[in-house]
């Protein structure tokens, strides 16, 4: 009885482990059959087989399409069927995707995020009035919130303004003495504090006297 024992060791490797081992035994077995009209009906049943795992959707077509794309990786691409969707290819289901498109600029200002000066830029593109005016002093009193966010300490709104001049690149200025932003405890409110002790119970009775 020992020596007819199997080892995962001894095993070939499961390529889609959710469908445990006898589904790919099948897929195994299908490999072995030379007509091709009793593989494309041992094909329906595997699939079948597959399906009946996920039986409220095996019946919709996008996800027939992944059951025979999961075929076809179960069985390493090898298996030869009349499949009802394109069969894939190794190299098709497996490339790599295409590398993201980071932004690659350094800011002067880093603490202001790069979102900071997509707003800038969106501002300048805008004509002047009351619609631009209220957005400009909106992005002031972010970047007045960012700031107080990395320094902690309180900031005056000559500096916003001034870091607003640089970023715009001379673009957009606001009048110091006309243009006041918010305090900087409207824009950081500090979290409550919570007491985490629990209160001393005074367990001891009281003697009976």
């Amino acid at each position: 009885m020992i020596e007819d024992l199997e080892y995962n060791s001894a095993r070939t490797q499961l390529r889609i482990p959710e469908y445990g081992r006898n589904v790919q035994k099948m897929v195994e077995h299908a490999l072995t059959v030379d007509d091709k009209s009793k593989r494309n009906t041992i094909a329906k049943e595997i699939i079948n087989v597959m399906g009946n795992m996920s039986p409220h959707l095996r019946d919709v077509p996008d996800f027939q399409h992944k059951l025979w794309d999961q075929l076809f990786i179960i069985s390493d691409f090898q298996l030869d069927v009349d499949a009802p969707f394109p069969i894939p290819t190794k190299e098709e289901l497996f490339k790599s995707p295409d590398a993201l498109d980071y932004p690659q600029n350094h800011p002067k200002y880093r603490f202001y995020g790069n979102n900071i000066q997509l707003m800038i830029n969106e501002a300048i593109k805008m004509e002047d009035g009351d619609l631009k005016e209220a957005l400009v002093l909106n992005i002031a009193n972010h970047m007045k919130k960012c700031y107080l966010n990395w320094n902690k300490d309180s900031v005056k709104d000559d500096v916003i303004f001034q870091h607003l001049v640089e970023l715009s690149g001379g673009k957009i200025k606001l009048k110091t003495e006309e243009e006041e932003l918010k305090q900087a405890s409207d824009l950081v409110k500090k979290k409550p504090r919570t007491n985490t002790k629990k209160p001393v119970k005074n367990n001891r009775k009281k003697r009976n006297r």
